[in-house]
């Protein structure tokens, strides 16, 4: 099935956000097989400064799956940013990005230390009380998944 990348792209901001979220399925789809949402890497940077936390974690999403296509070192341009949504206001954005971390280090060695370093330093005393368990659990497996790598 071909699907047009731009105008998928687009509905990423939808309003609806079933429709925004099988628009993120289907780029997700497409950037495990092939480099197409690359083009769009400058944008997928700027979703991560978005009022809209559903935006943000899109854009994190697919930065990460576009790590391995990474031969103009965006992600490294923008990894700072990127690791600020470890603590994001929006405790499920946040375990998102944590979540997605070990992909960003598998194929981004470079910035393994610099991960590693920002998931320890996380403040999670930010989040509330019954937040705190979860996400402390997840940067434990995401800190493990990367020393593995």
């Amino acid at each position: 099935m071909s699907f047009n990348i731009a105008e998928t792209f687009e509905l990423l901001f939808d309003k609806n956000n079933n429709i925004a979220y099988k628009a993120l399925q289907e780029l997700q789809k497409e950037s495990e097989e092939t480099d197409c949402i690359y083009l769009y890497m400058d944008r997928l940077s700027d979703m991560l400064d978005s009022d809209n936390s559903y935006i943000r974690t899109r854009g994190l999403t697919l930065l990460a799956c576009n790590a391995k296509w990474d031969k103009d070192y965006k992600i490294d341009e923008i990894i700072d940013k990127y690791l600020k949504h470890i603590t994001d206001v929006k405790p499920i954005t946040a375990r998102q990005c944590i979540k997605l971390l070990p992909v960003v280090a598998k194929y981004k060695p470079e910035l393994k230390n610099d991960i590693l370093s920002a998931l320890s330093k996380a403040d999670i005393t930010v989040y509330d009380d019954s937040m705190q368990p979860l996400i402390y659990k997840d940067i434990q497996k995401a800190l493990k998944e990367i020393q593995k790598l």
